[in-house]
């Protein structure tokens, strides 16, 4: 090749060259932009588009279960938690919530009543400590129950198997200490849907299990169950060191479990809103796809997320809460908002988001809805003449 020539192409590729690096890096960032938020193969524009119905919420100024429930003859168990809403089947203008309570030695389950979804009574005991010296001997947190239907607007009605109601529950194999580890998980059964006893004497998720990974080799915290397709999952969070992911397992009968093999399906996001934890799933049905509502952890609270999937496996987490702690004004969940459940009222036509909100009146189960709920009745101290 002639020198001409060799000083035209050099020439030719000394002009182009920054255009080409341009138009380089132009498609790198492109790439960049459209890389799916999360662990799954949703965009920003789905998840915005399918988060949208459930941002908005409205707040109940008040603790609808209190710190101190005073539950007759366990008035020692305090700071409700884990709520969890459910029907029985024959009653359709009654609901049943689950939630769990505190003695400064361990957990116990309790359900209390409510007609209108708002004001609950008659609380007693659903399953206390199990055997001394055994994996739940530390208390039981029920609250994965089998229902009906998923769908997100369905009611929660328990379904029954092999004659009883079922639910999956998270414990502790001592007393004596908060959550004190390792964490189990075991399955129970219920005639009436009040009163839980366990269904298998042995864990179904533990972590001496020989599947068991790292990420939650520390503790295994709160199940979550679905149905679908004649196969049940159970999304589940779970620890290492002081980081909590949620992971899934599989069964074909809900007494013996297999995990998924590339748990955890929701992970920690370095700097996000669930940096150190993302837990406590919750699952159902939307239409053509599924939706999790989880808390994580970071940014200097607890907050309510949501994570989307097309197929139960694979999962697109939300960067942005759902709802923050502190959004109640009152200050009444100003350090956590947190576990929640989901109910569906089609008489009003609202969402009703129950939830562990902590703040200035101490830990109690707080509640969040789609629309404004009428405001409490004022109370009117009635004075007698002497």
């Amino acid at each position: 090749m002639c020198a001409r020539n060799k000083k035209n192409i050099l020439g030719s590729w000394q002009t182009t060259r920054p255009l080409l690096v341009a138009l380089l890096l132009a498609s790198l960032s492109g790439l960049r932009a459209a890389e799916p938020i999360g662990r799954g193969d949703l965009d920003r524009e789905i998840l915005d588009q399918w988060a949208a119905p459930f941002r908005g919420w409205h707040y109940w100024p008040d603790h609808l279960i209190p710190a101190e429930p005073n539950i007759p003859g366990h008035e020692t168990f305090h700071n409700p938690d884990v709520p969890c809403v459910y029907q029985l089947p024959g009653q359709p203008d009654r609901w049943f919530m689950s939630f769990i309570a505190f003695n400064g030695q361990g957990y116990n389950s309790f359900v209390a009543e409510s007609t209108d979804l708002v004001h609950w009574d008659h609380p007693r005991l659903a399953m206390g400590f199990g055997p001394t010296n055994e994996f739940d001997a530390g208390g039981c947190v029920i609250g994965a129950f089998l229902y009906a239907s998923y769908d997100l607007k369905a009611p929660r009605l328990l379904k029954e198997r092999a004659g009883k109601f079922w639910t999956l529950y998270g414990c502790y194999p001592r007393q004596g200490g908060y959550e004190l580890r390792p964490g189990y998980e075991g399955v129970a059964h219920s005639r009436d849907g009040r009163s839980w006893e366990r269904a298998k004497n042995a864990p179904i998720l533990a972590v001496q299990d020989p599947d068991c990974a790292a990420w939650e080799k520390d503790c295994i915290y709160q199940p979550w169950l679905v149905e679908e397709s004649g196969r049940f999952f159970n999304y589940y969070n779970a620890a290492q060191g002081g980081a909590e992911q949620t992971g899934l397992a599989f069964s074909a009968d809900l007494l013996d479990w297999r995990r998924y093999a590339t748990n955890p399906v929701i992970r920690n996001r370095p700097n996000g809103y669930d940096a150190q934890f993302a837990s406590d799933p919750k699952v159902f049905r939307d239409g053509e796809h599924w939706t999790m509502f989880y808390f994580g952890v970071g940014r200097g609270g607890a907050h309510i997320m949501v994570a989307f999937s097309r197929d139960l496996l694979h999962w697109t987490a939300h960067p942005e809460p759902l709802y923050r702690a502190g959004g109640n004004p009152s200050g009444l969940d100003k350090q956590y908002a947190h576990k929640i459940s989901l109910v569906y009222n089609p008489k009003n036509e609202t969402f009703y988001l129950y939830y562990c909100a902590c703040g200035s009146k101490g830990r109690g189960i707080g509640l969040i809805t789609s629309k404004p709920l009428p405001p409490p009745a004022p109370v009117v101290n009635v004075e007698t003449a002497p």
